[in-house]
């Protein structure tokens, strides 16, 4: 090795691992200007590479060695890092926006700007899994921010401007995991690390496309021998990339097959064809042969014509359907005569606007070795180097598990991403909940959450660590899964409605009554364990029945029962603020209830009167046994007699208080009652019940539009037989 040489910046080695050699060159930048210290290049012996994919990882790997070896010795250094790029026939972009919000006025640093750029590389490489309808794994090899937008609104360079909200359209590409193993393997294997990875068009871009031109609408092709990569500029912007799997080999195999000579013979026919009129040659039975350039590129025309075609319809497809204002030709391949003024018809422009770019885009690069011709096959390799100051996005290796996992490094991994790259279960990570509890309570879903098990054990290095514990190349990251919790489990009394009560009246006492719950159709406890998929309604009323259990009270059919006043049943619902009410038949508490208001009451409840409600309804004159039977009460001085004779007519029965009588004959007195908010005016009786009034109102008790009838007078309950007198407001409608 020769005497170490002393540079004024950090030197890059950039390989260009290409399908038909490799091209190495070292150098650095320094105010703005590229210095290239040396460059070699070493073709591949055999067909180790097939249209930019490794197909001979060791062959491939030895190359490669032989080209860092000789550039050593040019610069009298050892080399141990290195940047390549990516080609290959399987390429995928996505297009994805990112957004920060920093909930203040935020001024943005590169910092905001990186971790932005890195946000977007991870949503599109989350986009993409789940859009990759193939086995193969893939990696991010590259990315490109198309716009960057500050509080929604398009920024060239949002660094220090202030923000609320900072978000950037960016383009990510991907390669196969076996595209990219084989590069990084066959660098390894050169005694080479990987310390950043491109794709081949971005690296072309980098020198042959200049930001100030990048307001045009135009393409950049770089014609390889087994890929043309694609990349077009617009606005200022890279907005695509692209890659098609045919290139100058297309061309070599055509001219080996015209002239019988094998691959390195038409490979040398080819370059030849640039510089001589005619070019001689021995074919596979040793015969020596010539051929001329003009008959070259007629056998050559059909290819020509295939590769311009289907390059004209990538860059339209990547360009929205439509053509470009100029392209801009770099590589080997692309040199061949005719392919930019075939190219230009297919694309519609001008012959003179798709041109091979060489020295012209090479002005801000310096060659310190003599000899360097500047064309367009240098424009790949300066740009490798040239993508290490722009992007770090080396791959690193770290064990999980006993696994090898190699990363994308963006300076910002962690524990949980080494997991995803394992393929790791992401429930492994977290603690797992037990089984959930799902059912509905009056028609609502609930669901209960099970039990949180434990969290996952992670360590690094052997220390105790997290998901979010950075890790570095070489890392050893075990991770034992969390457990599952127990399955959710709720007791029907622990729920909020079942802790409510329904309060209602009792015998003049508030009684407050626990809810039930039925379940499925069933009535259940408190204790009842709930099941998934149940379906479980509260009650919002008790039985007259249930009440009397839940007081203990023992009912017959010596008992009568009443709630709101009315005569009821066992099985009557009762509902919050109702009140019930019961005595013994007979007794002075039922003394009151009249055999007249009996009949009504009865009739009421089974939603109808008896037709027609008039004085003809009402029972013939009573005898005194019609009246409950009581004990001889002596009588009090100038106390009136209560009850009238038996010959009086029953439309003048009534109730006064508790006490039964019978009213005396009365002319008719006309009277005036509102029901419903409408005047209502009864005639033809000395006195009116509440009954009365169906006589002047449309209320069909036929047709039962509820499940009972309400009689109030003046904001009161009513009985059916209670008096009604001139200005009364009564109301009468049905209740569910």
């Amino acid at each position: 090795m020769t005497e170490v040489k002393n540079y004024s910046g950090q030197l890059v080695f950039g390989l260009d691992i290409g399908t038909r050699s490799v091209v190495g060159t070292v150098g650095y930048r320094n105010n703005n200007r590229f210095y290239a210290v040396a460059q070699r290049v070493k073709e591949h012996e055999t067909r180790a590479m097939l249209d930019g994919q490794i197909h001979d990882i060791r062959k491939v790997g030895e190359t490669v060695r032989q080209v860092k070896e000789e550039l050593e010795r040019a610069i009298g250094r050892s080399l141990t890092d290195a940047c390549i790029a990516a080609a290959g026939r399987v390429l995928r972009t996505v297009n994805v926006t990112a957004d920060t919000e920093f909930g203040y006025d935020k001024e943005i640093t590169q910092e905001d700007m990186y971790a932005l750029t890195t946000l977007g590389v991870e949503k599109a490489y989350e986009m993409f899994q789940n859009e990759n309808d193939t086995d193969m794994r893939f990696y991010c090899v590259g990315h490109s921010v198309i716009h960057y937008y500050i509080n929604h609104y398009p920024i060239s360079n949002p660094e220090g401007h202030k923000a609320k909200i900072l978000s950037a359209e960016m383009i990510a590409t991907f390669l196969p995991d076996d595209v990219v193993d084989g590069l990084n393997k066959a660098v390894e294997l050169a005694g080479l690390n990987v310390v950043n990875m491109t794709l081949e068009p971005i690296a072309a871009i980098q020198v042959a496309i200049p930001e100030m031109y990048r307001m045009l609408n135009i393409a950049l092709v770089d014609v390889g021998a087994g890929t043309s990569d694609i990349s077009i500029t617009k606005d200022g912007s890279i907005i695509a990339f692209g890659m098609l799997p045919m290139a100058g080999d297309a061309l070599t195999e055509t001219i080996a097959k015209h002239c019988l000579v094998d691959f390195a013979t038409a490979e040398q026919i080819k370059k030849d064809a640039g510089l001589m009129k005619e070019i001689s040659y021995k074919d596979i039975m040793g015969l020596q042969q010539s051929i001329t350039k003009e008959e070259l590129l007629q056998v050559l025309e059909p290819v020509i014509q295939t590769m311009a075609v289907g390059v004209a319809d990538r860059i339209k497809e990547l360009n929205g359907g439509k053509s470009v204002s100029a392209v801009f030709v770099v590589g080997g391949g692309g040199k061949m005569e005719g392919y930019t003024s075939h190219l230009a018809e297919e694309l519609g422009i001008q012959n003179e606007r798709v041109a091979v770019r060489g020295s012209e885009v090479l002005q801000q690069v310096e060659f310190l070795e003599d000899n360097v011709v500047k064309d367009s096959l240098l424009v790949t390799p300066i740009g490798i180097c040239l993508s290490f100051y722009e992007q770090s996005n080396n791959f690193i290796f770290v064990d999980f598990n006993g696994q090898r996992i190699k990363l994308y490094d963006n300076n910002m991994l962690a524990v949980v991403d080494a997991a995803m790259q394992a393929e790791f279960a992401k429930e492994g990570l977290f603690p797992k909940r037990g089984k959930e509890l799902n059912f509905t309570v009056n028609g609502k879903a609930r669901i209960v959450r099970g039990q949180l098990g434990e969290a996952a054990v992670i360590r690094v290095n052997g220390e105790e660590a997290d998901i979010h514990t950075p890790v570095h190349g070489g890392d050893r990251i075990e991770v034992i899964p969390s457990t599952a919790g127990e399955a959710a489990a709720m007791e029907l009394g622990a729920l909020n409605e079942f802790g409510d009560v329904i309060r209602v009246t009792v015998n003049d006492k508030k009684i407050d009554l626990p809810k039930f719950a039925r379940v499925n159709g069933q009535l259940q406890s408190g204790y009842y364990d709930i099941r998934d998929h149940d379906v479980i309604e509260m009650l919002n009323y008790y039985t007259v029945k249930q009440i009397a259990d839940f007081m203990d009270v023992m009912v017959d059919h010596r008992i009568n029962m009443y709630v709101n006043h009315q005569l009821a049943d066992m099985d009557t619902y009762v509902y919050e603020n109702f009140t019930v009410s019961w005595a013994m038949k007979g007794t002075d508490a039922d003394t009151w209830l009249t055999a007249q208001e009996r009949a009504a009451m009865a009739a009421i409840e089974r939603n109808r009167l008896p037709e027609p409600i008039k004085d003809a309804w009402l029972p013939e004159p009573v005898e005194d046994a019609w009246l409950p039977e009581k004990e001889e009460e002596p009588e009090e001085e100038g106390k009136e007699e209560e009850t009238g004779s038996k010959d009086e007519t029953p439309g003048q029965y009534g109730i006064q208080g508790n006490k039964s009588f019978q009213g005396s004959k009365e002319a008719a007195a006309p009277i005036t009652v509102t029901v419903n908010g409408r005047p209502v005016a009864m005639d033809g009786k000395g006195s009116y019940v509440f009954v009365d009034v169906f006589d002047y109102i449309d209320f069909d008790l036929s047709k039962p539009q509820g499940a009972r009838v309400v009689t109030k007078r003046n904001g009161q309950i009513s009985r059916y037989m209670g008096q009604v007198e001139n200005g009364d407001v009564l109301e009468v409608y049905w209740e569910d």
